[in-house]
């Protein structure tokens, strides 16, 4: 087993990728979540670069991160300037970052024609930089940046560039497929070339133009490498960099290396949401291990087979990296899907009742339904099927009125001036029976938009008998039109997200009235919230860590 150290470089490739930004509060808290994951270097950022990143170099100090080790990234001093005279060097020194990553150019194209210097004096940055920071007692990690592209163009020259950061003392150097547009044979060959010349370790930083950063990043392990640079979920400049989840995951669980001192691989899943968290990012549903539909099965056959042996579908169990086992149900769907679906409602061995739900959701989902976003409505579904939905409340009607203020008109010296009017005010009104009560609740609200009117006003007529409410938001709201050659009479399909302290849930309405599908999704979504908070539901939502959001302006 060989242990392969892990280099994270989120924070400042990462932050490099479009739409990315992390605040200095960010960077500090991905930096210890990275120290309790087991991560063996986390590269900060670039401190002659901006405020914040020089900032954070002063306050990650006062972090406890155990055997994680803070680089400091930048570029080998400028030409005909000494290491110690050069700006770029000073705060890489200054910094006090314990490991300082230096980047070089190795590809003659660059030399010449973008740093504009000769070869030698190339050569003679790269050695003096590198000599400058040993020298100051930091370990020294030096990016030979364009390595590949250069060893193709002119290898005797690339190879001499890693000649000089190893005889200038570097601690290992890392060779950078930067464009992204290697293949893994040719990873092999450049690679082995320079195990030829150097005897220091060897790492490898992978970006993913050709979406081979992460078999790219393998190879180089299979043939050596023993630090492997990338970012979590893959964030970086045009199409990314190798994504470490996967780099890890596969190093662990496939070639048995050690990696992250042996306690971050069951928690993957768990690292790679709380970065898409920070960064305001969507979580990528098909991302390999980690996403959420990494181990969802939706064909039938697919799930029959499941049922019986796991593996037969999966590559891995999903409780390895922290993920869980997904059925989908769906058109699609075979008899299979609805037994895995209802095991906790003890209701597999009703044949009759199993294929009286099935029927039913394919019938809705030509209608234009889809449970497979929307496991709630499913479950309150096979509940209405089963016999055993007993509602907590009924609706005897709802209203919505929208209105305009008028425009104003004002006349000054024969000025007429148009004054626009306001944003339009949306009420909603809504009677209800609410179980146990003798009299109805009538109730009026209002909202930024119907949605949030009725979400308010149904909210008012339940919180007095269900206060349990209060703590469930709605955080998301998806509209797609199902028929469009139907223009404004198209059916449409709503998805509500909703979650409180514990749990995310979903729920589906579906009409051609758009504040009826609307309306549909969010008793379903108020319902199974009452029905969960009962115990009259299996674990149909799925737990997670859920911050309180405000609810969905619609």
């Amino acid at each position: 087993m060989s242990t392969i150290r892990i280099y994270d470089t989120t924070l400042r490739d990462g932050s490099q990728g479009e739409g990315v930004s992390f605040s200095l509060q960010d960077k500090l808290m991905i930096t210890q979540k990275l120290a309790d994951f087991g991560f063996d270097y986390v590269e900060g950022g670039y401190p002659l670069s901006n405020p914040k990143d020089s900032e954070y170099f002063l306050r990650v100090r006062d972090l406890d991160l155990g055997e994680l080790k803070v680089a400091a990234f930048g570029m080998t001093r400028r030409r005909g300037v000494a290491a110690e005279n050069d700006t770029g060097m000073q705060a890489l020194r200054d910094s006090l970052a314990p490991v300082c990553t230096v980047v070089g150019k190795t590809w003659d194209l660059h030399v010449t024609e973008v740093l504009r210097v000769d070869e030698a004096e190339n050569l003679a940055m790269i050695r003096d930089s590198v000599a400058f920071l040993k020298a100051e007692g930091r370990e020294v990690v030096y990016d030979a940046e364009h390595f590949f592209d250069g060893f193709r163009a002119n290898p005797d020259y690339a190879l001499a560039t890693i000649q000089a950061a190893a005889e200038a003392g570097a601690d290992i150097i890392v060779p950078c497929d930067t464009n992204g547009g290697r293949m893994p044979e040719q990873i092999v060959e450049a690679l082995e070339a320079a195990k030829t010349v150097v005897n220091v370790p060897l790492g490898i930083h992978c970006h993913n133009d050709c979406e081979l950063a992460v078999a790219n990043t393998l190879a180089a392990v299979l043939n050596g490498a023993v630090q492997v640079q990338g970012t979590i979920n893959g964030l970086g400049e045009r199409c990314g960099n190798a994504d470490l989840i996967s780099v890890v995951a596969n190093l662990a669980l496939k070639y048995g290396n050690e990696v992250l001192r042996g306690r971050g691989v069951g928690r993957l899943t768990e690292l790679s949401r709380y970065v898409y968290e920070l960064a305001n990012m969507n979580f990528y549903a098909s991302q390999p291990f980690v996403g959420s539909s990494a181990f969802a099965h939706k064909g039938g056959m697919h799930v029959h087979a499941v049922n019986r042996i796991a593996h037969s579908y999966e590559h891995i169990e999903p409780e390895s990296v922290g993920n869980e086992r997904r059925v989908l149900v769906s058109e699609l769907s075979g008899r299979s899907n609805i037994v895995a679906l209802t095991t906790r409602y003890q209701l597999d061995q009703d044949g009759e009742l199993m294929s009286r739900i099935l029927e039913e959701v394919q019938n809705r989902e030509s209608e234009g339904y889809q449970y497979e976003a929307a496991e709630a409505s499913f479950d309150l579904l096979v509940k209405k099927l089963a016999g055993t939905y007993e509602p907590f409340f009924r609706r005897i009607h709802y209203r919505v009125n929208m209105e305009t203020e008028r425009a104003r008109i004002s006349s000054n010296d024969n000025d007429l001036t148009l004054h626009a009017a306001q944003m339009p005010l949306t009420e909603a009104t809504i009677k209800l029976m609410i179980d146990g009560n003798a009299e109805p609740e009538h109730v009026v609200a209002e909202g930024d938009g119907p949605v949030n009117a009725l979400d308010n006003a149904l909210r008012k007529a339940l919180h007095p008998a269900y206060p349990n409410l209060k703590s469930m938001h709605l955080v998301d709201y998806k509209v797609r039109v199902i028929n469009s050659t139907e223009g404004t009479a198209a059916r449409v399909r709503v998805v509500i997200e909703s979650r409180d302290a514990d749990h995310v849930w979903s729920t589906v309405g579906v009409s051609e009235n758009i504040i009826e599908a609307s309306w549909l999704a969010l008793i379903d979504s108020v319902e199974y919230k009452l029905f969960k908070d009962a115990g009259a539901l299996g674990s149909g939502a799925q737990k997670q860590d859920a911050s309180a959001a405000e609810p969905v302006r619609s």
